[in-house]
């Protein structure tokens, strides 16, 4: 397979914003401040060169196959999301959706707790992760922080703690092999905090 001899992803930094660039030798940390908090994210082992010039982010590949060009628009990305942030910040949205037996959720000191779910005594406790904020009201929560990363994968939490899998697994039709349950919380959108 031909090789890309160079390639690189150049990061505009705005204005408020304080970008800073720690290590080398493929171990990179990447710090980000703004008026929303600050970010700091790792990249190690990556066939990648991450350096700042002339108040930009420059990520930059040498003699790259397929996979390690798609590492550099990677890089770059968790950079801009980063930079996104620390500026506007992210807000994930959740619908609580039931039919019969009423879901409830609760935030409890630093955790979220799911009652009810098809009827179970069980409760299902999802841990806060640092730096996000979880707010409940009525049959809709919403998911808030400056680390997309950990904003998005906690929402993404919520609907997995609240999914059926193997042989309970939905069947929107209500066939014999599965029932057509379609409780649970849902992603039903992400936005900037800050428009």
């Amino acid at each position: 397979m031909a090789k890309v001899p160079y390639l690189s992803d150049t990061i505009e930094v705005p204005d408020g914003v304080e970008v800073n660039v720690e290590g080398g030798e493929l171990n990179y940390r990447v710090t980000v401040k703004g008026p929303l908090g600050s970010v700091a994210k790792e990249f190690k082992g990556l066939p990648v060169l991450v350096s700042l010039r002339d108040g930009k982010v420059v990520v930059e590949g040498f003699a790259l196959d397929r996979k390690a060009k798609s590492t550099v628009f990677t890089v770059a990305g968790h950079i801009r999301n980063m930079i996104i942030g620390v500026t506007k910040g992210w807000r994930y949205k959740l619908k609580v959706v039931y039919a019969h037996f009423p879901i409830s959720v609760k935030v409890q000191g630093n955790s979220v707790v799911i009652e009810n779910f098809l009827g179970r005594r069980s409760k299902i406790i999802l841990q806060i992760p640092q730096g996000v904020k979880v707010q409940v009201a009525k049959d809709d929560i919403v998911v808030e922080g400056i680390d997309k990363e950990l904003v998005s994968q906690f929402a993404a939490n919520i609907e997995l703690a609240t999914t059926l899998r193997g042989k309970n697994r939905p069947s929107p039709h209500g066939r014999e092999s599965a029932p057509g349950i379609l409780d649970g919380i849902y992603v039903y959108a992400s936005e900037n905090i800050k428009q």
